[in-house]
């Protein structure tokens, strides 16, 4: 099985074998979502950047009930691989897909339906243009649903199977065709909001059909079979994924909050720049969390194999890792990110560029602890200390940062909303370290 080498390669050389294509498929990925910046920014305007800002939160809602389905299942079959049970992981593996799939239909026509009326619960004082241009935005999403789930499904399940690089490869291919569709469709024929939606939404629908085709007959470590796991054994896979589900949904609903008070302090303008931060943000901060989505499957095949001091090898590895991305990416948006953020901004919006620079200041301090509860809580999902995991990314990713919001804003005002994600971050992170003092990692028979 491709998953073996898990076991049989040296702790250092498989942290690099994994970390690498999955960080690279992380730049790339930063890459199309910085492009899609670019574009809605430099021919769409302002209204499209709040737009995006406004209606992402309702997006990534969907993605984390897709994403706790899939992270639940990565961590059993990862651990019944380690066990050598390929058919039970293969159960798994189905079953996971057909839920995922009848779910993505469900959310789609409610989405659908009733996009506008999300778009202005979210934003309350935005701009009409903007609640128009999110309506459309989400009605694209809403329409290719099914696939677009599917594919951050699949993709897990290609490096649980030791597939990192095809997993590097698929993922490349449809962030630049991503690319190639936004020069065509909105600086060359501009055609708009729909068109941003819609190069996202059908690039990814290719890599879904194309990931779904490489695990039929038999040819990666799991693959399709007819009977379901039992109900009981599904529960524990949500249980498992929970955290993730809840930090998806923990930071949706913050990214509302955040909205609420960018509108009250500085209005779309300040959602604007919020939005155009976010995309420098996603250079550098789906680093970090690239490598760890990318060693999770290695500890928890390793735990279901109870070589529990490699376990602890690959746990270090992510740490050290971690620093050295964080400082990295704290000096890059702290020095650089003047640099950056013009491009995403048309000449004319000078206000617009002063207040995302100030913001992206603030905003860079974060990086000094936000990297501590990422790890902590992807290591306890992967050994299945889901209760743990749960724990952090609740105060990390929602009470910590409300909770600062509240505190800092009408002191600081709008600096006071850029100030809060290093003050929740090192919250959680002091958090997450005192979850661990006391663990011990031993496998349940």
């Amino acid at each position: 099985m491709d998953s073996e080498i898990f076991e049989k390669l040296p702790s250092t050389r498989l942290f690099f074998r994994l970390a690498i294509p999955s960080m690279i498929t992380m730049v790339f990925g930063a890459l199309y979502q910085i492009a899609d910046g670019l574009f809605v920014g430099r021919f769409i305007g302002e209204d499209g950047l709040a737009a995006i800002n406004l209606i992402m939160p309702v997006i990534m809602m969907v993605f984390a009930f897709s994403n706790m389905i899939a992270t639940g299942a990565s961590v059993r079959i990862s651990i019944l691989l380690g066990e050598k049970k390929r058919e039970e992981a293969s159960k798994v593996f189905s079953s996971s897909l057909k839920f995922i799939f009848i779910l993505s239909i469900i959310i789609g026509i409610f989405g659908y339906v009733f996009a506008e009326d999300f778009i202005r619960f979210l934003g309350p004082g935005a701009s009409e243009l903007s609640i128009k241009y999110g309506a459309i935005y989400l009605r694209v999403y809403a329409v290719f649903s099914p696939l677009m789930l599917i594919f951050f499904a699949t993709d897990n399940y290609l490096r649980v199977c030791g597939r990192e690089k095809i997993s590097m490869w698929i993922s490349i291919f449809t962030q630049l065709f991503n690319i190639a569709m936004d020069v065509i469709l909105i600086a060359f024929l501009g055609q708009g909001i729909w068109a941003a939606a819609f190069t996202s939404c059908f690039s990814m629908a290719i890599g879904s059909l194309f990931t779904l085709f490489l695990f039929r007959k038999k040819k990666m470590d799991v693959y399709y079979i007819k009977e379901i796991i039992p109900l009981k054994d599904f529960l524990k896979i949500l249980a498992n994924g929970s955290s993730e589900f809840f930090s998806n949904i923990s930071m949706s609903v913050m990214s509302v909050a955040y909205n609420f008070f960018l509108l009250e302090y500085g209005g779309t303008t300040a959602v604007a720049a919020f939005s155009v931060i976010m995309y420098v943000d996603s250079i550098i901060g789906m680093l970090c969390f690239g490598m760890c989505d990318a060693i999770s499957p290695a500890i928890s095949y390793c735990y279901g194999a109870n070589l529990l001091k490699k376990v602890r090898q690959l746990f270090n590895r992510v740490i050290i890792s971690a620093i050295i991305l964080s400082a990295a990416a704290m000096l890059f948006m702290l020095f650089l990110g003047r640099y950056v953020a013009p491009f995403f901004i048309k000449p004319e919006d000078t206000e617009l560029l002063k207040i995302s620079i100030i913001g992206m200041k603030f905003f860079s301090l974060s990086y000094l602890t936000g990297w501590v509860d990422m790890c902590f809580s992807s290591f306890f999902t992967s050994i299945e200390r889901p209760a743990r995991s749960l724990v952090i990314s609740f105060f990390g990713t929602l009470f910590f940062p409300i909770a600062f919001l509240f505190i800092l804003s009408p002191i600081w005002q709008l600096n006071g909303v850029w100030l809060t994600p290093l003050f929740s971050c090192t919250a959680s992170g002091i958090l997450a370290i005192l979850l661990t003092i006391n663990l011990k990692i031993k496998k349940s028979a």
